[in-house]
C-alpha cells in the first residue's frame, strides 16, 4: 500500500525564501547599512499610532507573532498616541540594542506623516495611490532611535500589505495556518538599507468565492466551529480566510452561500471582515448583497419584480442597509431563484431591475450620485444574453465577464468597452458543480493556462475585478497563490516562461533552496497531468491500452512523480513534512490512485473479452485501490491529530452523469471463469495495436480465422514491437516465439506460463536488426508454438510488416515513422516571427497536454494575414508513396472572446494555398459554442484538414499560422494511415 513514511530524517530546515517574485528588502546577516530588526536574546520594536485604521494595529500583532516564529521571541508592540510617551523613551533608551520597524498609514499615523513633513520620507511615489506602500531603512526618525525600518501605507491595505511584505520576506508563508507551512528559523533579521516601492496593483479587487462547499468544507467547519445562527460559516471561521487573503496580498471575498447567510450566521462577520480590510461582496445570482438562503426565508412573494417588484425593493434594500457602513461592492442584476436563469426576466426588464436598484442605493446613502459607490454586474451564463441583445448598464458598473466554469473566458471588453469607467473584470474558476461534470476533489488546474488566460484578460484592459471561485479553498493553495501573484503585480510575471519560474519561487518559500529544483519540478508537472482531464472524467476507455503504451506510460508518469515527492517528503524535516504531504505528496499519490484504478480496471475489461485467466487478478486489484484511494483520504484526515478531517470528503470515482456519486465506486469489471480450459485451448496471443485474440475469434477480436494477428509497422525509428502470450486455461504450458526471418529477434524467446501467480502473462518484444533487413517494404512472420493444444485451432502466427527508409543525412527535421509525422509545435524548423518586428510565436513552456503550447504575442497584436504574415515551420520527410494526409491540430481551449475576431489558424504543405480554419464556430454570448463539452472534457480543440502530398522519399515544410494572438498550438499530427486511436495522440516522431 503506498502510504507516508510516518518517520522522517531529522535534517536541518531549509530558510524560506523571500516575499514570493518581490524586491527583498530583509536579510539574516548585517549588508552594509542595513539595520538590526530582531533576534533571539534582543527582541525588535513595532511602533503604531493609535489612530491608524484598525486593521492596520491587528496587522501589527500578526507581524510581531511572526518575528516570534522566526526568531523565537515575538516583537515589543507599542501603540502610541499623538506625543510620544515618557513609557516608551525609558524603553528604548534601556533597549539600545533593538531595533525599531515604524509602520503607518499616510494622513491616519502621526508618525509617518511626521516623517513626510520633517523630509526623511518622501511618499510621492504612494500618496494618494490604492494599496500601495513603500518601505525604506531611515536614520534617526523619532527621539532615540538611531534607525528604524519605516513602512509608510497609501491607504489601511497598503500599511497591511507593507506589514505582511517584511512577515513573508523573514520567513513567514502566506500558508503557515491553511497549509502548516513551517516558519523557516533564523537568529537574526536584518532590514536593507535600500527604498523599496510597491503598488499599486495590477487589479484593483482580488478575491474568491468560497463555493460549492458541501460535503468537505462544511463538514470541516461543523467539526471545527459552533454553529451560527443559519450555518456554521462563523466569525471564528472567516477571520482565518480574511487573514490569508490579505497575505495573500488579496482584497475581495464573496462568502461561502450554498446554505449560508455571512452577514446573519454570526453578528460579527460583516464587523470582522471590515475590520481586517476585506471588501465583500455577493455572487453572480445574490444582487444587493442578501444571500439566495435570505429569499427563502424573508422574501414575502416570489423571487419576481415583474410580479412582486414592491416586496423585492423591500428585501434587496435590507441588504444595503446593514452594510453601508462596511466596504462592500454591489452586485446588481437579477436571475432565476439559485444559480438559474429566470423565465420572467427580459432584457428590457433587467434594465429597469438596474435602475431600480440604483435608486435603492441613492436612498439608502442619501446621495444623487450612485457612482461613488462600487458596483459590479456578472455577466455569467444566460445574463451575457441580455448584454448580447444589447442591454448597457451604467458605465460606472463594472462588467464583471465570466468563463465557460472551465477556466475559458468567453468575453472580454472590444472596441470603446475599455473607456468605461467602471472597467471590467473576470470571473473565473478553479472548481465547478455542474456540466459536462462537477470537478471539486483536488487541484486539477494548469497554471500555464492560468497564466495565458489571465494574461490576456490584462492585456485587454479587464483589470477592476478579478476573483476566482476556489470551492473548499483548501485543495486548491498553489493555483489559488499563483492567481493572486498574477493579480497583484501583472507585470513581474507577464512573460510565457514565467510560470516556471513562478513554481519555483514558490517552491523556494514553502520548502527551501535544497529540494526546490525537484519540488518545482512536480508541481510543473502535476499541473500538466492533472489538466490533461479532469479526475472525475476518468473512465476505462480514456487512455488506450493497446497503442502507443499510452496508458502505461501515462500511469509510469504518475508513479514516477509519487516516488520522487515520496523521496523528498523522506528527507524533509518533521515540521515541513505536513505541508509537503498536503501542498505535494498527497495529489501526486491521490491522483496515482485513481489513474491506476481506471488503467486497471481498462486492462481487466480488454483482458476479459481476451479470456485472460489474468483478467480475475485485475479485478482483484482495481478492488484494492479502491481501498487504497480510502485509505490515503484517511491519511490525510489523520495529519496534525486530525487538523484537516474532512477537507477530503468529496467523491471522486464512479460518475455518471454531472452531479458527483453518493459514493465512491469503481467501473465495472469482469471475471472469467478458471474451472477448465477455454474452447481454444491453454494460451492465447495479442499484439501491440489491436484488441485481437488467437486462438479463435469472435465479434470482440479481430483475429481471422486462421489465427492470424498483424502487428503496426516497423520502420528503423521504431525500438521495438510487443505480443503478449497469456493463460487461458486452467494448466500451465512452455511456449516458443520463432521468426521466420533471422533479422528479427523476440526477447524473450521462450517460457512458461502458469494459470495462478504472477507468471500469468508475459510481453514478447520484437526488433529488428536494420543492418541486415531487406530494403523497402517486406512482411516478417513469426510463430507462436505452445507445449499445450490448441483446440480446433491452427498455432498462431504475427505478421510484422516491416518499412526500411531512412531520410537522407542531409535531411534536418521530423521523419515519417508508423506512417506518421507527430510535432510538438516548439520544435519548429523556422519561425518567421521577430519580437521586434511586432507580432512573434512565443513558447509556453509546460502548456497543455503534453509539452509545452506556442502562441502569437502580443496579445493585442492585429488579426493575421497569411501567407505573408509570421509563421511556424516544419520541416518533415515523407517516404510513403503519394498520399493523402490528415493533419489533426490540437489547440488550446481558449473562446472567442472578441466575438468579432473568432478563433482561426492557417495550414499548407510547401507553396499551396493556406486553408484557413475557423475552429471556434462562433456563438451568441450566454450561449456556448458547438462541440463545446467534448472540447473541455479533452482539454483541446482539434480540427483536421486534409493535403495531398507526392511521397516516395520526398521532403515538405508544413507552414502554420495564428491568425488571432488567442490561439495556442499544443500538438500536430499528420496522418499518413498509420495513426491509432488514444487520447494523447501519436508520441512526437523522430527528429534528425
Amino acid at each position: 500500500m503506498r502510504l507516508l513514511s510516518l518517520l522522517a530524517c531529522a535534517l536541518p530546515l531549509i530558510e524560506l525564501s523571500q516575499a514570493l517574485g518581490q524586491k527583498q528588502v530583509i536579510s539574516f546577516s548585517p549588508e552594509g547599512d542595513s539595520v538590526r530588526l530582531a533576534g533571539r536574546k534582543n527582541p525588535g520594536t513595532l511602533i503604531l499610532d493609535a489612530e491608524d485604521w484598525p486593521g492596520v494595529l491587528r496587522t501589527g500583532e500578526d507581524l510581531a507573532a511572526d518575528f516570534k516564529r522566526v526568531t523565537g521571541t515575538g516583537l515589543t508592540r507599542f501603540v502610541i498616541n499623538r506625543t510620544v510617551d515618557e513609557s516608551y523613551h525609558r524603553s528604548t533608551q534601556s533597549n539600545t540594542g533593538n531595533g525599531v520597524i515604524i509602520a503607518g498609514t499616510i494622513g491616519k499615523s502621526f508618525l509617518i506623516d511626521e516623517l513626510i513633513k520633517t523630509g526623511k520620507i518622501d511618499v510621492a511615489d504612494i500618496e494618494g495611490k490604492w494599496e500601495s506602500f513603500q518601505t525604506q531603512v531611515v536614520s534617526n526618525p523619532i527621539i532615540g532611535v538611531s534607525k528604524a525600518l519605516v513602512i509608510a501605507g497609501s491607504d489601511k491595505r497598503g500599511s497591511i500589505y507593507g506589514l505582511y511584505d517584511v512577515s513573508e520576506q523573514i520567513g513567514v508563508s502566506p500558508w503557515y495556518w491553511w497549509a502548516d507551512v513551517p516558519a523557516a528559523q533564523h537568529s537574526e533579521i536584518y532590514a536593507v538599507s535600500k527604498k523599496k516601492v510597491q503598488g499599486p496593483p495590477s487589479i484593483k479587487y482580488r478575491g474568491i468565492f468560497i463555493n460549492d462547499e458541501q460535503p468537505a468544507l462544511t463538514n470541516w467547519v461543523n467539526d471545527n466551529y459552533p454553529e451560527g445562527k443559519y450555518e456554521g460559516y462563523v466569525s471564528d471561521f472567516y477571520v482565518k480566510v480574511f487573514e490569508l487573503l490579505l497575505r495573500l496580498r488579496a482584497n475581495y471575498l464573496w462568502p461561502a452561500e450554498w446554505n449560508g447567510i455571512f452577514d446573519l450566521d454570526d453578528e460579527k462577520n460583516a464587523y470582522l471582515g471590515d475590520y481586517y480590510g476585506i471588501v465583500l461582496g455577493t455572487s453572480h445570482t445574490e444582487p444587493l448583497m442578501r444571500w439566495t438562503k435570505e429569499q427563502q426565508i424573508f422574501l414575502q412573494g416570489e423571487w419576481n419584480w415583474q410580479t412582486n417588484e414592491q416586496n423585492v425593493r423591500d428585501f434587496l434594500r435590507v441588504g444595503v442597509e446593514r452594510s453601508k457602513g462596511y466596504e462592500r461592492v454591489y452586485t446588481m442584476g437579477m436571475r432565476g431563484v439559485g444559480d438559474e436563469a429566470s423565465d420572467s426576466v427580459t432584457t428590457e426588464l433587467l434594465g429597469k431591475i438596474v435602475e431600480g436598484q440604483r435608486e435603492i442605493i441613492s436612498d439608502v446613502y442619501q446621495i444623487d450620485d450612485v457612482t461613488t459607490i462600487p458596483q459590479m454586474w456578472c455577466l455569467y451564463k444566460e445574463v451575457g444574453q441580455y448584454f448580447h441583445e444589447g442591454l448597457r448598464v451604467p458605465e460606472d458598473i463594472i462588467l464583471l465577464w465570466a468563463d465557460d466554469n472551465w477556466g475559458n473566458i468567453q468575453r472580454l471588453p472590444i472596441g470603446n468597452e475599455t473607456d468605461r469607467s467602471g472597467g471590467a473584470g473576470v470571473y473565473y474558476h478553479f472548481d465547478y458543480v455542474g456540466g459536462t461534470r462537477n470537478y471539486k476533489w483536488i487541484n486539477t488546474i494548469s497554471l500555464q493556462k492560468t497564466w495565458e488566460q489571465m494574461n490576456v484578460a490584462y492585456e485587454r484592459q479587464a483589470r477592476e475585478m478579478w476573483i476566482v471561485n476556489v470551492g473548499d479553498l483548501k485543495p486548491l493553495e498553489i493555483p489559488l497563490s499563483h492567481f493572486f501573484d498574477l493579480a497583484y503585480d501583472h507585470e513581474s510575471w507577464s512573460s510565457p516562461s514565467s510560470t516556471t519560474k513562478w513554481i519555483h519561487h514558490f517552491a523556494v518559500r514553502e520548502f527551501g533552496e535544497e529540494f526546490a529544483d525537484d519540488i518545482a519540478d512536480i508541481i510543473n508537472k502535476y499541473g500538466m497531468y492533472a489538466g490533461r482531464r479532469k479526475y472525475e472524467l476518468l473512465s476505462p476507455s480514456v487512455f488506450s491500452v493497446v497503442n502507443y503504451d499510452e496508458a502505461d506510460t501515462v500511469l509510469k508518469e504518475w508513479a514516477e512523480l509519487t516516488n520522487k515527492a515520496q523521496i523528498i517528503y523522506n528527507k524533509l524535516d518533521a515540521s515541513a513534512q505536513p505541508a509537503f504531504f498536503e501542498l505535494v505528496l498527497h495529489p501526486c499519490q491521490a491522483a496515482h490512485i485513481v489513474y491506476d484504478i481506471y488503467v486497471t480496471v481498462a486492462k481487466n475489461n480488454l483482458y476479459a473479452d481476451q479470456r485472460r485467466t489474468s483478467a480475475n487478478n485485475l479485478a482483484s486489484e482495481a478492488v484494492r485501490l479502491l481501498g487504497e484511494d480510502h485509505t490515503w483520504t484517511k491519511t490525510y484526515h489523520s495529519i496534525l491529530d486530525g487538523k484537516w478531517n474532512h477537507i477530503m470528503d468529496q467523491t471522486h470515482l464512479g460518475y455518471n452523469y454531472w452531479q458527483q456519486p453518493m459514493r465512491n465506486t469503481i467501473p465495472p469489471v469482469s471475471y472469467v471463469q478458471v474451472l477448465e480450459d477455454s474452447l481454444a485451448g491453454k494460451m492465447g496471443v495479442s499484439v501491440e495495436g489491436s484488441k485481437g485474440a488467437v486462438p479463435g475469434d469472435d465479434e470482440n477480436n479481430v483475429a481471422n480465422s486462421n489465427n492470424t494477428l498483424v502487428l503496426p509497422p516497423m520502420d528503423p525509428y521504431v525500438s521495438h514491437r510487443w505480443i503478449e502470450i497469456y493463460s487461458r486455461g486452467t494448466g500451465s504450458f512452455d511456449f516458443e516465439v520463432s521468426p521466420h526471418n533471422p533479422w528479427v529477434t523476440a526477447t524473450p524467446s521462450s517460457g512458461s506460463i502458469s494459470p495462478t501467480g504472477n507468471s500469468t502473462d508475459v510481453r514478447v518484444l520484437l526488433t529488428v536488426d536494420w543492418d541486415n533487413a531487406p530494403e523497402g517494404t517486406n512482411v516478417a512472420f513469426i510463430n507462436v508454438t505452445s507445449s499445450a493444444s490448441y483446440g480446433n485451432f491452427e498455432a498462431p502466427e504475427i505478421h510484422l510488416p516491416i518499412e526500411k527508409y531512412t531520410a537522407p543525412d542531409s535531411f534536418h527535421g521530423f521523419v515519417e515513422s508508423d506512417r506518421t509525422v507527430s510535432i510538438e509545435p516548439e520544435h519548429t524548423s523556422r519561425n518567421t516571427s521577430s519580437e521586434d518586428e511586432g507580432a512573434f510565436y512565443a513558447i509556453i513552456p509546460g502548456y497543455g497536454r503534453t509539452l509545452s503550447g506556442v502562441t502569437l504575442l502580443p496579445v493585442n497584436a492585429p488579426s493575421q494575414s497569411p501567407p505573408d504574415s509570421p509563421r511556424l515551420e516544419y520541416d518533415m520527410y515523407i517516404h510513403s508513396s503519394d498520399v493523402q494526409a490528415n493533419v489533426t491540430v490540437y489547440l488550446g481551449t481558449s473562446l472567442n472572446a472578441d466575438p468579432e475576431r473568432p478563433m482561426k489558424y492557417a495550414i499548407t504543405f510547401d507553396d499551396e494555398t493556406p486553408q484557413t480554419v475557423q475552429y471556434v464556430p462562433s456563438y451568441d454570448l450566454g450561449e456556448l459554442p458547438e462541440m463545446w463539452g467534448t472540447v473541455v472534457d479533452n482539454a483541446s480543440w482539434t480540427n483536421q484538414t486534409i493535403h495531398h502530398l507526392e511521397g516516395g522519399g520526398k521532403s515538405h515544410t508544413l507552414k502554420l499560422w495564428a491568425i488571432e494572438p488567442n490561439v495556442v498550438f499544443q500538438k500536430l499530427v499528420v496522418d499518413l494511415g498509420g495513426v491509432r486511436e488514444s487520447y494523447l495522440g501519436p508520441p512526437e516522431s523522430p527528429r534528425v
